[in-house]
């Protein structure tokens, strides 16, 4: 029995080419569902091959997805080239997202056939990838758990003098401690004028009291990510800081009520928006309100006011938006949800209201 995710691909080619070829390592995992750092997947309109190295050729007989057939690749350049032939396949389409070298190397091995990298294509794997099965929601929303272990064991270290860095480290430590197989991305850590750089990178900068902290971090497990972002406040607050906060929590809130299947996703991001620019800081969210997540830490579908498509059930995304005062402070809180047909269901138990660390 073919998979759905293959049986899908095979359809597409029958109307659009002969063969399909998979590189990229995310697509790749998503199709055959065995993780490698290297493999070509050749579908063609009734046959899925998978040519693996000795490292990985006799795990993959196992557990690769039904209908994939394992092949122990010994010579890319005779074995590929020869399946094609065979198959009587001259048009193949690449996903766009393969390097130029790569391209250019299996056009070389290819000579004869008609190679094209295909907005098609990626189209049809995007859409596909975005609506979750419900493993793939179990893996990411168990990748949520450990995250959050992360959050409630970093509230302890994080105090005045230590460092941007030092919180990083120990907040990615106690993640990998408790079950994550990798970070999703490089954590965010970011404290007092920092914090209002969005995506700013961790240095030797010393929290200190009447900072606010920004973290956005995230554990990866079986192959899934999960996505979170806090922002705590090191001693007492300003007025301006707690109003700041608490109008980037009641945006983020306003999105989260408006997630439901079938709603364009601007207007989720119009809904944290709208809220922020009532408060005088529109110009001040200088980012989209949320991306999908899952094998990509950023995939389809983007929740920003140019994102006119629908929210579909099984979409897991984020809801995160921000406001960052530049050379003073910023804040961004982010929780991950999973669309259903009438809302949605937060993955994201960690508590929002503001933390203050004495």
């Amino acid at each position: 029995m073919i998979s759905d995710r293959i049986s899908k691909l095979m359809n597409f080619i029958q109307h659009s080419t002969d063969a399909v070829i998979i590189y990229t390592a995310a697509n790749r995992f998503y199709f055959t569902g065995f993780m490698s750092s290297d493999g070509v997947l050749v579908v063609t309109k009734n046959r899925a091959v998978y040519f693996l190295d000795g490292r990985y050729y006799g795990a993959a007989g196992k557990r690769v997805s039904c209908g994939i057939e394992p092949i122990l690749l010994t010579s890319l350049k005779t074995q590929l080239a020869h399946i094609m032939y065979d198959l009587g396949v001259e048009n193949i389409m690449f996903e766009s997202g393969i390097t130029v070298s790569d391209f250019e190397r299996f056009k070389t091995i290819l000579s004869g056939m008609s190679i094209n990298a295909s907005p098609q294509l990626d189209t049809l794997i995007s859409s596909m990838r975005a609506v979750k099965s419900e493993y793939e929601a179990e893996q990411i929303e168990k990748a949520q758990r450990i995250t959050e272990k992360g959050f409630e064991g970093i509230l302890s270290f994080i105090k005045p003098g230590v460092t941007e860095k030092e919180i990083k480290t120990e907040l990615e430590y106690i993640m990998m401690k408790n079950g994550a197989d990798a970070t999703a991305f490089d954590t965010i850590a970011a404290a007092g004028p920092n914090s209002a750089v969005p995506h700013a990178v961790p240095g030797d900068y010393k929290v200190k009291n009447g900072d606010f902290l920004v973290m956005d971090f995230a554990a990866r497990l079986n192959g899934y990510d999960s996505d979170m972002t806090r922002t705590v406040c090191i001693g007492k607050p300003d007025d301006e800081m707690v109003k700041v906060y608490n109008t980037v929590l009641e945006a983020q809130e306003a999105a989260i009520s408006a997630v439901h299947a079938g709603v364009a996703a601007a207007e989720v991001d119009a809904a944290a928006r709208n809220i922020i620019s009532a408060a005088g800081y529109g110009d001040y969210f200088t980012h989209s309100t949320g991306h999908g997540v899952g094998i990509d830490i950023h995939e389809a579908p983007t929740v920003s006011h140019l994102a006119q498509k629908e929210l579909e059930a099984g979409n897991v995304i984020t809801i995160e938006p921000g406001i960052y005062l530049d050379e003073k402070f910023g804040v961004r809180i982010e929780d991950m949800v999973y669309v259903t047909k009438n809302g949605c269901k937060n993955f994201t138990r960690a508590k929002k209201e503001l933390i203050i660390i004495d």
